[in-house]
């Protein structure tokens, strides 16, 4: 049996690999969505169709129809190297797939090339202080004042809000309709007048994310995307496309590798953690899970490049699943580290400069940000499984 792709895709491999080996050395190292190195190297890759592939090229893409084994390959390629697939976030990954399918002509044209070139960051405004999981709860009020929107409220854990330049945010324009039909999907900047953010501190004990308070925050009438009142259509499209982000598969491959070097590495009693049975039966089924995750992806894109195809089930499990994996993934570092797998922050034994500590942490966060485990499991079972939903008891008295 010849599981093959096929000598085309052979060759595009060939090149995928040939591409790393010569330009390995230009990539970012770090997670500084700022720096000029990270910028040009996202410029190389969508030069060369490695990131932006099927974005159109009059919006900066490379305009490659969609083909998922090369996705595949190249997904795979740069996860054996170790080396950075381009820039993330936000706003390429939620907002500018969104746009493409929901936007205006002119928002396509002012927003996706400076995002995906890492010239324009974005913050998302979704949760607010009485409106988390259930999110169409939310109250920030947005007042049509000639041709301005008048902002008044507040968001919280809003990601990336102290570095953003701008913020999709969803407001409440529509009062007396119910509440899943008046709420408008608005895009501004955040150097707009009347913003205060105040920021986080998250259980990695960094501020990566931030409350956000408008006063009197006036926004153009026409940035606004789909009509008035749809803005929960527009949010459930951005939220697909964050569920699939918050935890690839892939990325989580590009840890596992560098988890089998760790473990080839540290000894325990003079024999090294890859050798003994109990790691290694706890490393296979993190593979395992791995491995499972980058097939459902598969699953998810090739319903989405066929119209008609409903992913279904095998998108709602990415988050729930994803997250989870990692937390594990990161914590079978941690305990393989030993005593050093406690450092922290400068202690001068850390390994990786920290980044298996500071994940456990932020995907133990992830577990409950972007919809907590439990919300996520409601989803799958109810929507998923056409379980009965869970019944609502009146308040008392």
């Amino acid at each position: 049996m010849d599981l093959s792709f096929g000598p085309e895709y052979d060759a595009f491999r060939s090149d995928v690999v040939l591409f790393l080996k010569n330009n390995a050395d230009k990539a970012p190292k770090g997670s500084d969505l700022r720096g000029q190195t990270a910028k040009d190297w996202q410029k190389l890759l969508i030069e060369n169709g490695y990131t932006c592939r099927t974005i159109p090229k009059e919006f900066g893409g490379y305009g490659a129809e969609a083909d998922i084994i090369k996705s595949r390959i190249i997904a795979e390629e740069f996860s054996n190297a170790r080396v950075s697939p381009g820039l993330g976030g936000q706003g390429i990954s939620m907002l500018v797939p969104t746009l493409l399918e929901m936007g205006t002509q002119e928002q396509k044209e002012q927003f996706i090339r400076p995002t995906i070139m890492g010239d324009m960051l974005w913050c998302q405004g979704y949760s607010e202080p009485g409106a988390g999981s259930d999110l169409a709860a939310l109250s920030t009020a947005a007042v049509l004042d000639g041709d301005e929107w008048v902002i008044n409220g507040q968001k919280i854990w809003t990601s990336t809000a102290h570095i953003a330049d701008w913020i999709f945010c969803l407001v409440r324009s529509e009062p007396d309709a119910p509440k899943h039909k008046g709420i408008s999907f608005l895009l501004f900047d955040m150097k707009t007048p009347g913003i205060e953010i105040r920021p986080l501190v998250d259980m990695t004990g960094q501020a990566n994310f931030n409350e956000t308070f408008f006063t009197d925050v006036r926004v153009p009438k026409h940035q606004i995307v789909g009509e008035r009142g749809q803005g929960w259509q527009v949010a459930n499209a951005i939220l697909g496309h964050e569920r699939e982000t918050l935890a690839p598969a892939n990325t989580a491959q590009t840890r596992v590798n560098a988890l089998i070097e760790l473990m080839k590495n540290e000894t325990a009693d003079g024999a090294r953690l890859i050798d003994n049975p109990v790691y290694r039966d706890r490393l296979m089924k993190i593979q395992s899970k791995v491995m499972a995750m980058r097939f459902n992806e598969l699953r998810v894109l090739s319903a989405r490049l066929n119209p008609g195809q409903d992913p279904g089930l095998s998108r709602m499990i990415t988050k729930l699943e994803g997250t989870e994996l990692r937390h594990d993934l990161e914590g079978l570092a941690i305990d393989v580290m030993g005593e050093i797998g406690l450092a922290y922050e400068d202690n001068p034994y850390l390994r990786g400069s920290g980044s298996w500590q500071r994940d456990y942490m932020y995907f133990l966060g992830l577990i409950i940000g972007g919809g907590t485990s439990q919300i996520q499991k409601n989803i799958i079972s109810e929507r998923g499984l056409g379980m009965p939903r869970e019944p609502k008891f009146e308040k008392a008295s």
